[in-house]
């Protein structure tokens, strides 16, 4: 059984570190913990690693966060990869900096990577685990902000989260969404 953990970022240099790369930032801990490195392939970065008995596929997309839906049906066609093993991390300006939600399905709430995805998979019936980057920025200014690098203290934090973001892909793997959002969404994973 395949898993497809699609972590959402911009490729390049200049992006790297910013609060709209923290799904690249997640998978790259979570490859680092299992020793293993991401080879560059037909649109996006991807590895796979083992948990629980289960092949887990992560793709960073090369397509940029606003055309993520490319590289998804891309890799979930050629891994074979059901639509309930797909699970997309993101950054949320909606919620608490560090704080963690995971949906088994749901809109794409203003965020063009998911809303990518749903067209080019036709449905929003996936999962998707949001992480909370906070939402310190004057209206109009959103852009500017989630393409901004973490702050002292929020770079400081950052492994805890990508730990916390970890755990919580661990136990969707493990014990399936349900599961897996009952604890998820009922811890106090940030402020």
């Amino acid at each position: 059984m395949s898993f497809l953990v699609t972590g959402l970022g911009n490729i390049g240099t200049e992006y790297a570190g910013t609060r709209h790369n923290i799904g690249f930032s997640v998978l790259d801990a979570w490859a680092a913990l299992h020793k293993t490195s991401f080879s560059t392939l037909r649109y996006g970065s991807l590895a796979c690693i083992k948990h629980a008995g289960k092949q887990v596929w992560l793709l960073k997309p090369s397509t940029y966060v606003n055309l993520s839906g490319k590289a998804v049906r891309y890799w979930m066609k050629e891994e074979s990869v059901p639509m309930e093993n797909l699970m997309i991390v993101l950054d949320d300006v909606a919620l608490p900096f560090g704080k963690l939600r995971m949906r088994a399905k749901g809109s794409d709430g203003g965020h063009n990577g998911l809303k990518n995805i749903s067209l080019l998979l036709e449905t929003e019936g996936y999962a998707r685990l949001r992480i909370g980057v906070g939402g310190d920025f004057s209206r109009g200014y959103q852009a500017d902000y989630v393409l901004s690098h973490w702050n002292e203290q929020e770079a400081r934090e950052l492994p805890f989260i990508c730990n916390n973001a970890i755990q919580a892909l661990e136990l969707y793997i493990r014990q399936g969404i349900d599961r897996a959002m009952n604890l998820v969404n009922t811890t106090d994973s940030g402020n």
